[in-house]
Order: structure tokens, then C-alpha cells, then sequence
């Protein structure tokens, strides 16, 4: 383990932060981490409860909020989609937070529950019914079906047609469980039952859910001494109103209070998690005193009843017929351990049925398999989630490396230790988020080896696999970047497309654009590879309006055969290979092509993108065998290529209805006939490398007649993406970085970013926006906003009205075309 960044608030001589006490964090599967803070008023002596909200990847660029708790804050809960945050106090008060026009730095309160003048120390979403299983030893399969296989998982509550119900259950420090459930009309249900008959104090409590759609509650009062005790939770609707039922189940001591040695060393429970939100089997406990800590993990199994032998004599067990009763079993136990402040549990679902330490060397190691646990000295250790062995040790600037005299003499009078008061694991556990005593943030990477020395191959396989589940998934891949050097993009781009390849049809469509999401953010770490991201964005590009165009296509009858306009379109320009554009426009029914001529006109922007784009690509034939430039790819690709055909092809028909559509080109000859010019070329040029495995050399005509093209036509200059201010290119030295929240860093002596100067605008010209191929002007006056992992900036609002833009535009009102959370822009950016 080691740290990638930290980020801390200005130093002022009275700091006007303070950590909250408890402090809360929580990491979304987006990699948007929520933390809190109080904020100190001198003047009128009070505090005010903030949260605080950032993307990992522009830390500095926090979105802090007042929370409007009047008391301090004890939960955060992302829900399954990392959009909603639930923020719960000590006043019983719980608050559901949701992105404003879907922006990753501006959020607002919408609705909310509460119990009145009853402290939550738990609380968690309602489970949605989706469950993946993630198979480690099967890292190795083909098939993603086998690596990830969708577990049967009731939701915690279905509405009608099995969808599943949205809402949060909340543990308050009485002893009730409260629910609150949202309807499809906004308004929210909530019922408040207490746990069982006599109610008791609740100090801790977690929740987790079973494959039955049930809820386990865990709860303790705080005393080592005292039982921990578990209830499960039903939750229906029954005449419009929310019905809770509870049942009392099997119960737990520790084991160091059953130990004579230890009965009386550790008197609280002070940590208290199930293992994961969906294995309500398994539990992790944590029993303190003033200086050091102990730490358990139990293993709910059904056993046998040992049945007395007179029973047996008169109704013998038969086969399963022999009773079986719920037990509690202890897995593991640490040593004594320094005091834990904070724990941190893994949240990949990882199929824990051969993962004990039998199992090989390979999978032992597997990152999802460790648990976090920090201590007051300031060190971090990663922990077998089963054996509780240490796995990975991290050790902060306060705590001490060498154990001898001097070096605790010197901890003792250092003063008071800085520590991790929380701290939460990203959706991968190849990072580590940890809010010290002071409110700073600081980021760890956990290595994906686990500390141990695997050769690079096996390194690679790890990444691949978890790159592979967030994939499938869609979760935010930002934390497994941070473990990517420059001599492992060039083998990850092509291992992950060999193993896309390999998935069936179907799941390839499904997953087409987030592979090249995924190579572009590869890329972009290498500075060999860095003109490959502005060419794997452009494809992004490419079928986000080719997907867009055809849309827009109609069939002339509602009696047509089953295959729509657009897929006859690509059908046609594959089997047609004349180069001629207008003998290929003779096959197609042009009446299938007829669109009102606002609409048209209103397209021109995007037409004019893929005009430029054939041109560009065209003219830039001749230099392929000169150093890598964007566009080269697409020189070799047959896919791409084809669809430029088929737009140039509608371009051209809808050039007869609308002339002012077409694409606009500097001719040094009036008669030229651009458009055919070019369809030809790139005609020419298609065939060459139309079939993937027969990849043929453009001849020598077809260059020289792409060497003629600057004398015929002005070539245009393409807008790149502008360079990502993200953090992520910075960490690949593995230096520490050191940032301050509200202040962005500067990218001087950056080595990558160097790389795309003869790619992008020089400052002080106008800029663009990426998605409506619109200029800005140098010096922007609309607000915008722009991608938080590929950098594309766009308008926040739309300065059309026409009926085709608004469709298009609101492909990307939640994402960018990568995939990427928005955010809002200072509105003259630079």
C-alpha cells in the first residue's frame, strides 16, 4: 500500500473545519466519495453539520453542502446507483440527496424521514434484487457468463409486476426499525416498529438482506458483555401502508468474554458490519479498551441437533429428517491489536466458497478478499476477510516502522497521533479512502498482489478481471487506473479486446461503447499511446450519430418487412461496394428518407463533424507510415469506415432536399463534385481493410490521389478533446501528491498531457462544445459543463428547440458519451 494523494483543507490560523465526531464517509460505485465535517461559527458558537462530496478524480473540486442537520451526522449511504446519498443524524432526522440537472458538484435535498428525537446509527437502501457473483477462480474463463454469474436475489420489496420498491430502513439508539419507502408518484411511505418486545439501547447496529428478500438487523448495546443480537426484518405494503413484522434470531457473545484471560480487557463493542450488505451469514466484531483491540469473525450454519438417545430409540433419525437449529460459529480472531478506529469492508461480490487458504496461490491474494482496519497509531492493515491474517500493511507519518525503545519513547511524546476516524473501499478494493482527525482526505492505492510479489503476468490477469466486472456492470473503473504503468496499456488494450471479442454477439452490442471508453482511459497513461484516446473518442462519437441518424429514419409503409430503414441501409452500402455514391443511392428507397427541412437544418452541425472527419481522415493517408497521429486507427478500421459510408450515403440524399444540410468544403474549383470525390476515395480505402482478417495495403493510386486532396479542398483542423485536468495522469511516478480542497493544481512539467499540445487549441481560441459541434467563443459566457473522466465540454443548456437536437442532446443529459459524470464549470474556463 502506498499513498496517492491527499488533500486537505487551506491552513488558516483558526481552522474553520473540525471533524465531526463520529465522522462518516462513503464511496459510490461512480467514485464519488461523501464525507463530513462541522463547520465552526466563532461568532455565535455553534456548529454547522456540512457534507462534502467529491469525484476522485478532481478531488479539489468538492461540493460542500449544508447539511441542514441540526445535530451531528452518524450515516452516509450511496444507493446502488451512486446518484442518491441518504444522510442520517442524531436527532433521527434522515435526508436523501440527488444530483441537481444531474451534475456530480451540485446536489439537493429532496425528501426525507424522521424519528423524532431518536439517534440512527444504522442505515442502508432497500435491496434492488440484483446480485453478481464474482468467481476469482474462474478468472481465467472465456465466457463472462462463467466469471459473472447473476445470483437469484429477491428484492426487499416488489411492486406490482415484480419491479423492485425503492427506500432506505434506518436502526435508531432505542431499539426501533424504521422504513421509508418511495412511490412512483414522489411521495414517501414510512412505518416505525420497534425490534422486539422490550426495548433496549442500541449502541451499534448494521443491517444486511437475505436471498429471500428478507432484512437481518445486527445490534448491541456497546458492552462486551452483553449479547449480540440479530432480528430479521419483513417489510410489506398492505392497504397502502407500509407493514413491518420482526422475528427475534439466534444470538452471540463474544469469544474474548468467554475467555477467562480476557474476560474483563475488552468491556466495549466499539465496531459491529456484516461482511458485505447481501451475507447476512457472516459478521465482523470488534471489542476495544483505552489502548488496544480485538477483533472477531462469526459464521451463522445450520447444524445438527444431537437428538438424546431414548428418542432415537423410539423414532430413529432418518436420512435429512434429523432436526437442524441456526448456530453462530467463530471463524477466526486476531492477536491483540493496537486500538481500531475505523474498519473498512470490501464491497466486491466475491464467491466466497473456495476462497479459504486452500485455495492456490493466484486467487489468495485477490484484492476483494481483504478488509481494512486502522489504527490509532496511524497505520492501515488489509486483512483476510475469513482468517483475519494481515495481508498488506500500511504504515501513515505518525505511526512507527521500527519497533524498539527509542521509537515508542518518541510516539509517546509526539503529542496527540493523526488517524483515520473513517474509512470506506472503492467498488474494486484497489483503493483506500481515509478521513484522518483533521478532516484531510487521503487516497491509498492497495496493490492488486496484496503486498506479495506475483510476477507481471498475474498482475495483469487481476487488473484485466476487475476491468472486465466493472464492464459488465457499468461501475466507475478510476481505481484500477491508479495501478496501470505505461508498459501495461499497450497488453491491457489488447487482452480486453481479445476477450470482448470472444462474448457472443449479442453482449458485444450490449457492451460496444464502454470497451472503448475503457481503451480511451487506458491510453491516456501512456505517453506511446496518447493520440489513440482522441481516435477511440471520435468513435464514440461515430456511433453516437450514426445511431442518432438512423433513428431518424421511417419506413414509407407500416406493412414493412421486419428490418428497419437503418439496418437496410447498412445492409445495401456492405454489399454494394461501387464507388460511386449515387449509383449506391439508386438501391436505397429515398422516400424512407424524407425529414422536414428544419430538422434537417438543424442536423447540419453534426453533418458538417462527419464531413470534416472523412476529409481529414483521407488527407492524412499518405502520412500513415510517419510517427502515430489521431485518426491513424480508423485507417485500419473496416467498421468505422463502413459507417462513414452509409452516413455520407443519407448525407447525400438529404443534400437533394435540403442543399443547405450538406457538409460545407473550401473547393478550388467551383464544378468539383466534393462529396462523390470523397465517397470515392473512402470507397477505395474501405475495401482494403473491410474484412478484419484479410487486411490489404492501400495501392499506390489511391495514395496519390489522397496526396492531390490539400490542393483540392481546405482541410479542416479537428477538434480534440481538450486536455483532462483530472489527478489520474499525475499519480504515475506513484509520488504523492499533495492537494488543497477549492484549489485546482497546475499541469506544469506534465509529461502525458505535453503530448496532446498539437492536438488542441492554443489559449485565447475559440473553444468548442464537443457534443453540439458548436463554437463558443474564446471566452465562453454560457454555462457549461464538462465530463469528469474524458474532459468533453458541452452547453448546460440547450440553445435549441428543434425536435431532433432536444433527442439528441438528451442521449446525454445523465453521462457523457464516455460514460462520465457531469460537472458544472466556472463559466469563463480556460
Amino acid at each position: 500500500m502506498d499513498l496517492a494523494y491527499i488533500c486537505e483543507w487551506e491552513k488558516k490560523p483558526k481552522s474553520d473545519h473540525c471533524p465531526s465526531i463520529p465522522l462518516v464517509c462513503a464511496w459510490s460505485c461512480r467514485n464519488l466519495i461523501a464525507f463530513t465535517t462541522d463547520l465552526r461559527n466563532e461568532e455565535e458558537k455553534d456548529l454547522t453539520h456540512m457534507v462534502h462530496i467529491i469525484d476522485t478524480e478532481h478531488p479539489w473540486d468538492v461540493y460542500s453542502v449544508n447539511s441542514g442537520h441540526a445535530e451531528v451526522i452518524t450515516c452516509l449511504e450511496w444507493d446502488q446507483s451512486g446518484s442518491r446519498l441518504l444522510s442520517a443524524d442524531a436527532d433521527g432526522h434522515i435526508k436523501c440527496w440527488s444530483m441537481t440537472d444531474h451534475l456530480a458538484n451540485s446536489w439537493e435535498n429532496t425528501v426525507g424521514s424522521m424519528v423524532e428525537g431518536d439517534p440512527v446509527v444504522a442505515l442502508s437502501w432497500l435491496h434492488n434484487g440484483v446480485k453478481l457473483a464474482l468467481h476469482v477462480e474462474k478468472s481465467g474463463a472465456s465466457n463472462f457468463g462463467e466469471k459473472f454469474s447473476r445470483v437469484k436475489f429477491s428484492p426487499s420489496l416488489t411492486l406490482f409486476g415484480g419491479k423492485p420498491m425503492e427506500g432506505w430502513i434506518a436502526v435508531t439508539i432505542s431499539g426501533l426499525v424504521t422504513v421509508s419507502l418511495l412511490k412512483p408518484n414522489g411521495q414517501v411511505l414510512t412505518s416505525t416498529e420497534s425490534l422486539c418486545r422490550l426495548r433496549c439501547r442500541v449502541a451499534l447496529a448494521d443491517v444486511a438482506f437475505t436471498g429471500g428478500g428478507n432484512i437481518v438487523v445486527a445490534t448491541s448495546d456497546g458492552s462486551s458483555t452483553s449479547p449480540v443480537q440479530f432480528y430479521k426484518v419483513c417489510v410489506s405494503v398492505v392497504n397502502e401502508k407500509c407493514k413491518i413484522d420482526t422475528e427475534i434470531l439466534p444470538s452471540l457473545f463474544m469469544r474474548c468474554t468467554t475467555d477467562p484471560a480476557r474476560k474483563d480487557k475488552y468491556p466495549a463493542i466499539t465496531h459491529l458490519k456484516f461482511l458485505a450488505r447481501d451475507m447476512s451469514e457472516q459478521v465482523l466484531l470488534c471489542a476495544s479498551n483505552q489502548n488496544s483491540s480485538i477483533v472477531e469473525c462469526w459464521s451463522l450454519r445450520k447444524e445438527g441437533l444431537p437428538v438424546n438417545n431414548i428418542f432415537q430409540q423410539i423414532s430413529p433419525v432418518v436420512g435429512d429428517k434429523q432436526p437442524m437449529i441456526l448456530k453462530w460459529r467463530i471463524l477466526s480472531a486476531t492477536n491483540d491489536l493496537d486500538r481500531v478506529s475505523a474498519v473498512a469492508l470490501p464491497k466486491l461480490p466475491i464467491s466466497l466458497t473456495n476462497t479459504d487458504l486452500k485455495v492456490a496461490n493466484d486467487t489468495k491474494f485477490f484484492p476483494g478478499l481483504g478488509l481494512a482496519l486502522a489504527f490509532h497509531d496511524g497505520s492501515v492493515h488489509i486483512v483476510h476477510r475469513l482468517s483475519l491474517q494481515t495481508m498488506a500493511v500500511f504504515y501513515g507519518s505518525s505511526s512507527q516502522r521500527p519497533v524498539d525503545e527509542q521509537a515508542i519513547k518518541r510516539q509517546r511524546t509526539a503529542g496527540p497521533l493523526v488517524h483515520f476516524k473513517a474509512m470506506q473501499l472503492s467498488w474494486t478494493s484497489l483503493a483506500l479512502a481515509g478521513i484522518d482527525s483533521h478532516g484531510k482526505l487521503s487516497m491509498l492505492r492497495i496493490s492488486p498482489s496484496m503486498g506479495h510479489v506475483l510476477d507481471m503476468n498475474m498482475s495483469l490477469r487481476h487488473l484485466l478481471f476487475l476491468l472486465e466486472y466493472c464492464m459488465v456492470t457499468g461501475y466507475d473503473w478510476w481505481d484500477i487506473l491508479l495501478h496501470v504503468q505505461p508498459n501495461m496499456v499497450q497488453n491491457l488494450v489488447e487482452k480486453l479486446h481479445e476477450e470482448y471479442m470472444r462474448q457472443n454477439a449479442a453482449l458485444q452490442q450490449v457492451l460496444s461503447t464502454r470497451i472503448v471508453a475503457m481503451k480511451a482511459s487506458l491510453c491516456k497513461l501512456s505517453s506511446s499511446t496518447i493520440a489513440r484516446v482522441c481516435d477511440y473518442h471520435a468513435k464514440l462519437f461515430l456511433i453516437a450519430i450514426s445511431c442518432t441518424l438512423k433513428s431518424l429514419l421511417r419506413p414509407h409503409f407500416l406493412n414493412t418487412p421486419d428490418k428497419s430503414p437503418g439496418d437496410r441501409l447498412t445492409e445495401i452500402c456492405s454489399k454494394i461496394t461501387d464507388i460511386d455514391i449515387d449509383k449506391v443511392m439508386i438501391n436505397l428507397k429515398t422516400e424512407e428518407f424524407v425529414l422536414e427541412m428544419t430538422t434537417l437544418q438543424s442536423l447540419q452541425q453534426l453533418i458538417q463533424w462527419v464531413g470534416d472527419f472523412v476529409l481529414y481522415l483521407l488527407a492524412s493517408l499518405p502520412n500513415q507510415g510517419s510517427p502515430v497521429r489521431p485518426g491513424h486507427s480508423f485507417l485500419r478500421d473496416g467498421a468505422s469506415l463502413g459507417m462513414f459510408r452509409e452516413l455520407m450515403v443519407v448525407i447525400r440524399i438529404w443534400g437533394l432536399l435540403k442543399p443547405s444540410c450538406l457538409p460545407v468544403y473550401t473547393a478550388t474549383s467551383d464544378t468539383q463534385d466534393s462529396m462523390s470525390l470523397l465517397f470515392r476515395l473512402l470507397t477505395k480505402l474501405w475495401l482494403c481493410c473491410r474484412e478484419e482478417n484479410h487486411i490489404t495495403e492501400p495501392d499506390d493510386t489511391l495514395i496519390d490521389e489522397c496526396c492531390l486532396l490539400p490542393s483540392q479542398l481546405l482541410i479542416p483542423n479537428i477538434d480534440w478533446l481538450p486536455i483532462n485536468d483530472g489527478i489520474i495522469s499525475k499519480l504515475q511516478n506513484k509520488q504523492l501528491v499533495r492537494l488543497q480542497f477549492g484549489k485546482a493544481p497546475g499541469l506544469v512539467g506534465h509529461t502525458v498531457s505535453s503530448q496532446f499540445d498539437a492536438f488542441v487549441r492554443a489559449p485565447g481560441q475559440p473553444k468548442i462544445d464537443h457534443l453540439r459541434r458548436l463554437h463558443l467563443g474564446a471566452y465562453p459566457t454560457e454555462e457549461c459543463k464538462s465530463c469528469t473522466r474524458c474532459g468533453c465540454v458541452t452547453m448546460l443548456k440547450s440553445p435549441n428547440k428543434v425536435t431532433a437536437v432536444k433527442q439528441w442532446e438528451q442521449r446525454w443529459i445523465k453521462n457523457c458519451l464516455c460514460g462520465g459524470l457531469w460537472r458544472r464549470m466556472p463559466l469563463s474556463y480556460s
